[in-house]
């Protein structure tokens, strides 16, 4: 992925503060946010760059330091996700279906999209979760972000229209350091991008055409997009218009209809 020019995939907060190291002394420390909210010290950076490239293939100082590096990649892709901290807890192993076999029917094809996600990626299928509130959409959404990033190495990121919107909107502002066209650029960098609350708007002509610019870049450029909304269907369809459904449907997508009721009142 492209450097950022919004705050779709921010970085992850660093707090800096000066410490003793046991091998060379005074150093500038820092503290990293985690994924799951709380701070790690970060290693020396000295110390870190000795074992990286001076101690020997095979050597436990070496891959200790290769796994913190790798650790630190991660981290830094899962914070840049767009997952929020109501829903960094929200996996595909924890969705809860309460025997509902609809809800059962959307989980398997959640998993199932992630397993063969490189298979899905090659082919740029497209998924659509869209149904009721309260659901679990966003929850199974979440999931797949945190599951191909983790499991398949992949740049992903969840975001509602809203934010799409009002980040494009920005490029309007006199002192924006970035264009509309950046904005779909990054959007379409992405190995995979799930849309959230499509539909949540009133859906003006400019948030219309933009959703139908980043759909159809991402159609373009063969690459998967996972439109999450509380529509159903066939409204859904009324909404984005069928030229969009008929891409994201393109190659095998699918669309997972959400018809229990909602689960929140359980939770």
């Amino acid at each position: 992925m492209a450097n950022p020019i919004s705050n779709f995939s921010r970085a992850p907060t660093v707090r800096f503060f000066t410490e003793q190291c046991p091998v060379h002394g005074e150093i500038d420390g820092a503290e990293v946010e985690q994924f799951d909210g709380s701070m790690l010290v970060r290693n020396c950076k000295r110390c870190m760059w000795e074992a990286l490239n001076m101690a020997p293939r095979g050597s436990d100082s070496r891959g200790r330091a290769i796994a913190c590096r790798e650790s630190e990649r991660l981290n830094t892709a899962l914070i840049g996700s767009g997952i929020t901290p109501r829903f960094a807890g929200c996996t595909l192993e924890n969705f809860r279906t309460e025997g509902n076999l609809s809800a059962v029917k959307a989980l398997s094809t959640c998993k199932a999209y992630v397993d063969q996600f490189e298979e899905n990626h090659k082919a740029g299928r497209s998924l659509i979760l869209s149904g009721n509130v309260g659901t679990g959409k966003t929850h199974l959404g979440s999931g797949m972000v945190q599951e191909v990033i983790r499991r398949h190495g992949a740049g992903a990121l969840i975001v509602a229209v809203a934010e799409i919107v009002r980040v494009a909107r920005g490029t309007m502002a006199k002192a924006a350091t970035y264009t509309d066209r950046d904005v779909l650029n990054e959007l379409a960098s992405l190995d995979l991008l799930v849309i959230d609350e499509v539909g949540a708007q009133k859906g003006s002509d400019y948030e219309l055409g933009l959703l139908h610019e980043i759909i159809d870049k991402r159609y373009q450029l063969v690459l998967p997009t996972v439109l999450i909304s509380n529509l159903a269907t066939a409204d859904l369809s009324r909404y984005i218009g069928d030229r969009a459904l008929d891409r994201l449907r393109q190659n095998g997508g699918q669309a997972v209809g959400f018809t229990w009721s909602s689960m929140r009142a359980t939770a």
